[in-house]
């Protein structure tokens, strides 16, 4: 009699869980996520000493005294915002833990991951978000976590194979959707009620001219027919505005709300430089697709071993339930996201928990009509006026010659360029650290020039730095290889020297002055 009614629990849960499968969705979800953990862990080996290092521009031996001594200890701290750099926040433990991030994202892009690897994912990136200050302050990095949380939870505890014998969970595959669901349409939502131009159907006119990083197709796109970029308006509100309400849908209108959202995600891909976040918004979406669909776009060898594990499936009472708490606890901590989205002062990117679990997300909620940008000048001249010898610093994304095509960086992060492109169309005292940066640029400082294309200054630094305002625009293509045209509007910040007394005391009052 026992063993009857466990072999009824296999088969009906079989059937209700499996039918259509997932297993293909499961392995393209963990593959992908796997890629971009391994960049969003490269990026940090790369950059994170020269942001947040003892010798960063915001250094974390400041930050971390300054929200323990806030939050009642690094106890308190760490229930806020837990990361296991409150407990050691060396150099060493940052680069070590980025490297090991990368590796193990490197074995779950090769197709093979469990609870535990993907648990260790999530803690040691979160542990990056809640201490990078600034330069996390994005809302892929919160993205990444909840899409990261949910896919603990789709494999088996142990068995990293990518066909194990537990079928992927359909309640985990549901909250793929919901999170599909919140990001697009959030950022529908933002847009409409931020800006008339996505009303009037005119954003286009101006957004790849005045993205954060154009890439080398923005200028091809801002060049279009005024009424294909109109076009581009409307299907970008089918994509946000309309195709989320079918991802809940029956499986022909989910097939094609998910394939009309990741095509979205792609072009947008193809038009900028939005770090890893149109690739991380494919991750959930291909939630919508099922093992039927992918066997006509996967190669056949691939497809026949999905249907030999799902064959040989082995049901999970104990995976099963866990994946019902799961959606238990995000459908709780939905409710205030949901508010959000409806609520008139809609805020996006941003967590209610956390551990950012169930978070609100959008972009480009306004469109700026003119692209400014800062660069970095330094001089060798004693006399630093507008005749003397003024040389700029390149970023490695961001325009600064006029002759320079951008650069393909996505799904590369540069966030000292993304920083900068804000700092623009802000005031210095918005943005404090770039003092840091104009002295670390005095005295060469390694880290501070590495996070520029070049150094003007290879042999000696530079006797004085500025930071001059400018106005860019794109010309259309010409014979003199031109890809902008720009106008200075003034200083942002006014010529600096390694001497000036009140630069030292801005930095000794933040903690920032080393000597060299």
């Amino acid at each position: 009699m026992k063993r009857h009614k466990v072999s009824r629990f296999n088969s009906l849960t079989l059937q209700r869980f499996n039918d259509p499968p997932y297993w293909l969705t499961r392995f393209l979800i963990l593959r992908l996520l796997g890629i971009v953990y391994a960049i969003a862990f490269l990026v940090a080996a790369n950059q994170i000493l020269s942001l947040v290092g003892s010798n960063g521009l915001l250094p974390l031996n400041h930050f971390v005294p300054a929200v323990r001594n806030a939050l009642g200890g690094s106890l308190g701290a760490f229930l806020r915002l837990p990361s296991i750099f409150w407990f050691n926040h060396s150099d060493t433990a940052l680069v070590v833990t980025a490297w090991i991030g990368f590796a193990f994202s490197c074995v779950v892009a090769c197709g093979y991951a469990n609870a535990i690897l993907l648990a260790i994912l999530w803690t040691l990136y979160m542990s990056f978000v809640h201490v990078g200050q600034d330069w996390y302050g994005y809302g892929w990095e919160v993205q990444l976590l909840e899409i990261g949380f949910l896919a603990i939870f789709l494999c088996p505890l142990f068995d990293p194979r990518p066909f194990p014998k537990r079928a992927p969970p359909l309640v985990i595959l549901w909250l793929f959707r919901w999170l599909t669901f919140r990001i697009m349409f959030g950022a529908g939502m933002i847009k409409i009620r931020g800006d008339k131009s996505w009303r009037n159907l005119t954003a286009l006119f101006y957004h790849f001219e005045t993205q954060p990083m154009p890439n080398p197709l923005s200028r091809w796109f801002h060049f279009l027919p005024r009424a294909v970029l109109k076009g581009g308006v409307l299907f970008n509100h089918l994509a946000e505005l309309i195709a989320p309400w079918f991802v809940f849908w029956p499986r022909i209108a989910r097939l094609i709300a998910g394939t009309v959202i990741i095509l979205f995600q792609l072009v947008i891909f193809i038009g900028g430089n939005l770090s890893f976040l149109n690739w991380l918004t494919i991750i959930p979406a291909l939630a919508c697709l099922d093992d039927r669909a992918w066997a006509k776009m996967l190669p056949r060898r691939l497809t026949m071993r999905a249907e030999q594990a799902r064959n040989a499936a082995v049901p999970s009472r104990p995976m099963l339930a866990t994946s019902w708490a799961i959606g238990a606890l995000v459908a709780f901590l939905s409710i205030q996201p949901v508010v959000n989205i409806f609520s008139p002062h809609q805020i996006m990117n941003t967590s209610f928990d956390p551990l950012d679990l169930v978070n609100t997300y959008g972009a480009f909620g306004s469109v700026g009509k003119e692209r400014f940008n800062v660069v970095f000048e330094g001089t060798r001249d004693r006399q630093p006026n507008d005749a003397a010898d003024w040389k700029p610093y390149p970023y490695k994304g961001l325009p600064v010659a006029l002759d320079q095509r951008p650069p393909q960086i996505a799904p590369y992060h540069l966030r000292l360029d993304w920083q900068m492109w804000f700092a623009a169309m802000a005031s210095p005292n918005e943005y404090p650290w770039t003092l840091n940066l104009i002295w670390k640029l005095l005295h060469n400082d390694s880290g501070a020039v590495g996070l520029f294309r070049s150094n003007p200054f290879p042999q000696e630094p530079p006797r004085y730095i500025r930071a001059v305002l400018y106005r860019y625009s794109f010309v259309r293509p010409n014979p003199q290889g031109l890809w902008w045209k720009r106008e200075r509007l003034g200083l942002w910040l006014p010529p600096l020297d390694a001497s000036n007394p009140e630069l030292k005391q801005i930095l000794r009052r933040a903690g920032w002055l080393h000597d060299y």
